[in-house]
């Protein structure tokens, strides 16, 4: 029988992944696939651009600073401290927090090298801050 338990997080609201030229990753996903741009922002020397590529969540990031080649799941909870309590009960061992422009967040990886990170919702107003934004 399957366990009856709640879900650990709320929302799957970010498909985070690796992009070697984000300009011409977006370009191909908007112009082929049909995505709509959300953002495309270039600051620090990075490109991170956001794409909708369905109704609803995730939201696509397209970013050159990720290492690696697997996607980042970025999950949102309801409180940060608790959902990573949560997972230490169940035998997760702590990793990295830090903030991303959403709120606070932790990522880690499975023993398999699947990339998570949960995330606090606690700037909402982020994202209209960003939506709209073309650098590139």
């Amino acid at each position: 029988m399957a366990d009856q338990t709640e879900p650990p997080f709320q929302q799957l609201d970010f498909l985070y992944t690796p992009s070697r030229d984000v300009a011409a990753d977006l370009a191909y996903l908007v112009q082929v696939m049909g995505a709509r741009v959300v953002f495309a922002i270039e600051a620090m020397g990075t490109r991170v651009a956001a794409v909708e590529l369905g109704n609803g969540p995730p939201l696509l990031l397209l970013a050159d600073h990720l290492q690696g080649e697997r996607p980042v799941l970025v999950y949102r909870v309801t409180d940060l401290g608790s959902a990573l309590a949560g997972l230490r009960a169940r035998g997760w061992e702590p990793q990295d927090t830090f903030e991303i422009p959403h709120g606070p967040c932790c990522s880690f990886r499975t023993p398999g090298g699947h990339r998570i990170a949960v995330y606090q919702l606690t700037r909402p107003e982020v994202m209209a801050h960003f939506a709209g934004r073309r650098d590139f």
